[in-house]
């Protein structure tokens, strides 16, 4: 059965219900001022995530990784990044970071502004694909309206590049996904069509994209879902969704799989302020379901889907967790160091306390139906 057979207001059948229960579980370790040291001084950096391989392994190209980076300049409101956000490239080698500059030139995204997404190096060992969320629409009043897109290049001896026009994946379809076209938002709020994650099934070979979405079905202020589209031989398709946290969650962001023992772990962050009033929440951070297949049934890792949180004592240090291929974990810093602070009596920690550069890295256990840090 598909959606369109299913009434609206009904869960549709074959997708996986969050319902976490009494959510706790390992906390993240408490981050400190040598952590939060910018590795580009000039911007802040948030959401991350490598090139990588179809088979989710971390590229390596002449000695070095690359990374793509939601960007801004280091605004005195860092809450106003996403209105200006670009994607920025550097490489991790032996002698540290170097910056490549804004990954897309000017004029390419048809949006305003570029938020997340995923980079994958084809088998071809030469195209590569940057997929990524563009915001708004060019030569429009900014809006909060998201669409999914690529940019197909190649892998030069400077890293990934040459890109040569973008194209649309896949379009809301309004009954599995809401179309995400608001003017106006509050941080946590908005509906969600963002974040594609690419993914190659090892059991089929399929490729897939994984989503950030909002259930079509349901007109639950907080209506989050883990969306997928799958590639066929005439482009790319809407599925159901694999996961829904319908009267539990508003947004599941930055969705992504990684394939352990055979098992398919869902990772996911989220905040505590996006879980509905009423329902059991948890701390800002990185959650998971894992199933036997993609398309499910998920169970929550360790009972109720959290892998790691923040700790109680710095709830919002750290933001955007993404788990890469050799399940090492990566996020960006947040504010931290707060010490039980607020920024209404203290305004000035808005920008003193914001990281903007990516957080320290652990890595993760797998262990069957249990995730934990190493």
């Amino acid at each position: 059965m598909t959606l369109s057979n299913v009434p609206i207001g009904l869960t549709p059948p074959g997708v996986t219900p969050w319902r976490p229960g009494r959510v706790q579980g390992a906390s993240i370790a408490l981050i400190g001022k040598s952590d939060a040291q910018p590795i580009l001084p000039a911007l802040d950096l948030w959401d991350s995530w490598p090139l990588a391989h179809e088979d989710g392994r971390t590229v390596v190209h002449q000695g070095r990784q690359y990374w793509f980076f939601l960007s801004a300049p280091r605004l005195p409101d860092p809450g106003q990044r996403h209105d200006v956000a670009r994607i920025r490239l550097a490489s991790l080698g032996q002698d540290g970071w170097r910056d490549h500059g804004n990954a897309l030139p000017d004029g390419v995204n048809p949006g305003t502004r570029e938020w997340a997404g995923s980079a994958v190096l084809h088998d071809d060992g030469a195209s590569v694909s940057l997929l990524f969320t563009a915001a708004g629409r060019r030569d429009e009043a900014p809006s909060f309206e998201q669409r999914l897109f690529a940019a197909h290049g190649t892998l030069g001896p400077d890293g990934p590049g040459q890109w040569a026009g973008v194209e649309e994946l896949v379009v809301a379809d309004g009954r599995r996904y809401v179309r995400a076209r608001e003017a106006e938002g509050r941080p946590g709020m908005i509906k969600a069509f963002r974040d594609p994650a690419w993914f190659r099934d090892p059991q089929t070979g399929q490729r897939h994209i994984l989503f950030t979405a909002s259930a079509g079905w349901s007109a639950d202020e907080f209506n989050g879902v883990v969306g997928l589209a799958t590639l066929g031989d005439d482009g790319w398709h809407l599925e159901d969704p694999l996961v829904e946290a319908v009267g539990v969650n508003n947004e599941l962001e930055r969705a992504h799989v990684v394939v352990r023992g055979g098992r398919y772990y869902l990772f996911w962050s989220t905040q505590r302020r996006t879980f509905a009033p009423g329902a059991e929440s948890g701390p800002n951070g990185l959650y998971a379901m894992v199933a036997d297949q993609l398309r499910g049934p998920y169970r929550p890792v360790n009972g109720n889907g959290l892998v790691a949180g923040n700790p109680a004592d710095e709830p919002t240090q750290g933001y955007s967790w993404w788990v890469t291929g050799e399940g090492q974990v990566w996020s960006f810093i947040d504010h931290w160091g707060m010490e039980g602070r607020s920024f209404d009596g203290n305004p000035e920690l808005l920008r003193s306390q914001f990281g903007g550069t990516p957080a320290p890295v652990f890595s993760l256990n797998f262990d069957g139906d249990r995730v934990v840090p190493a």
